[in-house]
């Protein structure tokens, strides 16, 4: 923990991290960090074919978020500047155990301990909870060609992965901050109340 905010924005594919994670950076004038999605070129043939491409898939992912930790460490955690980010690095573990077969996966765990083990995470967290049916309809909304071919029944499991991953954070990380979204009954695009909701208690929990 550092005296200036760390907040992560998280949640399952389709749920809205991106867009919240804009908003707050936005609200609190705090710097914005992304997650690089679009440009990982094995999501097409992940998603056509998980099994034969997960490795590629979640390597790829790992490698540019680890270099995306080293960036937020050096301009902003070691100046104890805030920033936001729409996905904690635990993400990858969500991913990666659900898709890699034990032989990948035990490859897979120790490069993510080795590379972000020593790396800054983040001291506040927001989880967005969602539905099925909300995923898939804010999937269908943002219309990303790679996403078309998602099976229904992957996303249903990683709806319950993400929710043992937060029991997980909260065991083993006692001290850090949560704030669950409901997201099948809070808009916070459309409604300004949901929005300033979560901005109040942000304010509460977090600075």
């Amino acid at each position: 923990m550092y005296p200036a905010p760390f907040i992560a924005v998280e949640g399952p594919i389709g749920a809205g991290k991106t867009t919240l994670a804009t908003m707050l950076a936005k609200e609190f004038q705090f710097p914005l960090v992304k997650e690089i999605v679009e440009e990982n070129p094995f999501l097409d043939k992940f998603y056509e074919d998980m099994e034969q491409w997960s490795f590629q898939l979640e390597m790829f992912f790992l490698c540019n978020r680890f270099k995306q930790l080293e960036s937020i460490e050096e301009n902003y955690v070691n100046k104890q500047q805030p920033v936001v980010t729409d996905y904690h690095v635990y993400k990858n573990m969500i991913f990666a155990e659900r898709t890699l077969s034990k032989k990948h996966m035990d490859k897979y765990r120790k490069i993510y301990h080795l590379l972000t083990d020593d790396l800054p995470k983040p001291n506040a967290m927001i989880y967005i909870k969602a539905s099925l049916p909300t995923l898939l309809e804010r999937i269908q909304m943002r219309g990303r060609s790679f996403e078309e071919d998602i099976d229904p029944a992957y996303l249903k499991t990683l709806i319950e992965d993400y929710e043992l991953a937060i029991e997980h954070l909260k065991q083993t990380e006692p001290g850090l901050p949560i704030i669950t979204i409901e997201g099948d009954h809070t808009d916070f695009v459309s409604s300004q109340q949901d929005y300033q909701q979560i901005v109040q208690n942000i304010k509460e929990q977090v600075l």
